[in-house]
């Protein structure tokens, strides 16, 4: 019995440490409802890994969000991925992150589609980019003397079809 004990004990181990992904620390303006142990990293709704700990940066002016990831966030983790925290909000007349309001905020992850060397130091975004990196079609720099009423994640229309966003 404790040989079969032993037996369970170390393939429990084995399987939890097998699973682990590198851990990560993305520092952010402010915490904006993240719980350790609780809040989540997301990447299309998939769970990439766990909120281990949220500290303060030495000289106080970031928020340290250390992050415990899966093995199979390893190859996304390169210094072209985006970070920010999924919270409800109000932005170009979309509301979004409204399933944070009964689960709690959580921070979104945008791997690049291009390859670049891998990162377990990031600094995670204000903002949530208005593109993804698997969105297809063409980007355009526009300029203008005045802005008018264009502002980011304004839809744009030809022909009354929207066939973009700034």
């Amino acid at each position: 019995v404790p040989i079969l004990t032993a037996l369970i004990a170390l393939w429990l181990a084995w399987d939890t440490l097998s699973k682990r992904g590198p851990t990560i620390t993305i520092a952010f303006d402010s915490a904006a409802g993240l719980t350790a142990g609780q809040s989540q990293l997301e990447c299309k709704s998939v769970v990439m890994g766990t909120v281990k700990s949220i500290g303060v940066s030495p000289d106080f002016t970031k928020v340290i969000v250390s992050i415990e990831t899966v093995r199979e966030a390893e190859p996304l983790l390169t210094d072209k991925t985006i970070f920010w925290v999924v919270k409800p909000e109000l932005f170009a007349g979309n509301i979004t992150g409204l399933e944070t309001l009964l689960s709690g905020s959580y921070i979104g992850m945008r791997p690049s589609a291009e390859r670049g060397a891998p990162k377990r130091d990031f600094i995670g975004e204000q903002d949530p980019p208005v593109l993804q990196a698997w969105t297809k079609g063409t980007t355009y720099r526009l300029k203008s003397k005045r802005l008018g009423s264009i502002s980011l994640g304004s839809p744009i229309f030809y022909r009354d079809l929207d066939v973009g966003t700034v």
